[in-house]
């Protein structure tokens, strides 16, 4: 029996979508290592935990996915989602400060200091910078 279904173009978006935000992802790890590492050379100690490889990399994949689900549901909800997400975005970013600014005054992780906080705070910035133009790009229909 010869199948008469037409093959449905949703596969194909996932796999590119996948691919953008699969070179996104890593992208945004390698700018996040040139970060730590200027933060290292400026002083910040390599043993600081959220400077460290398993950490910065770990956070990277862990913000990007967290910002693709509110991203779709966003855009899949929201009875304008163009202008929900040009709130919600930098909404978002600011509410990643804010740990930030916790450990820049309470230091409860040993080590912490002031280029080390501005150096993640930078790392919050560029993950956003790269991966907001990456969940565009995959959103959009071909």
């Amino acid at each position: 029996m010869v199948s008469t279904a037409v093959p449905s173009a949703a596969p194909a978006r996932s796999k590119r979508a996948a691919v953008i935000l699969s070179i996104a992802v890593a992208a945004a790890i390698a700018v996040n290592a040139a970060i730590a590492a200027v933060a290292v050379a400026l002083g910040v100690p390599a043993s600081y935990g959220p400077v460290t490889v398993p950490a910065y990399v770990s956070m990277t994949i862990l913000g990007m996915v967290a910002g693709w689900v509110g991203w779709r549901v966003i855009a899949r909800r929201a009875a304008h989602p163009r202008r929900a997400l040009a709130i919600a975005v930098p909404v978002v970013l600011a509410l990643s400060f804010v740990p930030d600014i916790l450990l820049a005054t309470l230091r409860f992780i040993p080590g912490t200091t002031v280029p080390a906080v501005i150096a993640l705070a930078l790392m919050h910035v560029a993950t956003v910078a790269i991966a907001v133009p990456a969940y565009a790009l995959a959103s959009r229909q071909r």
